[in-house]
């Protein structure tokens, strides 16, 4: 059973990320701020993915994943960013800063599934 790690302030969209996380059987653990990610990131085991706002309190998406890649192991988990941002060099950013897939809230939720399905079969098969 895979975990994945969601950091997202927006308690509805955290909660239906978990439930539909938890349909398909992973198991999940939601930050819900930049610091209280910075410290689970530092703390806890390697998730298979992390699902990440770019707009978050204390610290951003963008400062989370270079905190992220420079954790020992942390390197291969796959990211997966979500935000309200939709222009081109907000995307290209997010793919620069080391993101594996970037989806524009509001999101469908197949769709979001479907991406998370195939970063985790990428890097675990």
């Amino acid at each position: 059973m895979h975990h994945v790690l969601i950091v997202e302030d927006d308690a509805s969209i955290a909660q239906l990320l978990e439930f539909m996380m938890q349909r398909e059987g992973y198991t999940v653990e939601t930050c819900r701020d930049g610091r209280a990610a910075e410290r689970r990131i530092a703390e806890g085991a390697l998730p298979a993915l992390v699902v990440m706002d770019v707009m978050l309190p204390y610290k951003d998406g963008f400062e989370l994943i270079a905190v992220l890649r420079r954790q020992p192991g942390w390197a291969r988990v796959p990211v997966l960013m979500l935000s309200a941002k939709s222009h081109e060099p907000d995307i290209v950013r997010a793919l620069e800063a080391g993101s594996n897939g970037y989806v524009v809230k509001p999101f469908q939720p197949q769709e979001v599934m479907a991406r998370v399905r195939q970063l985790i079969q990428q890097v675990h098969a």
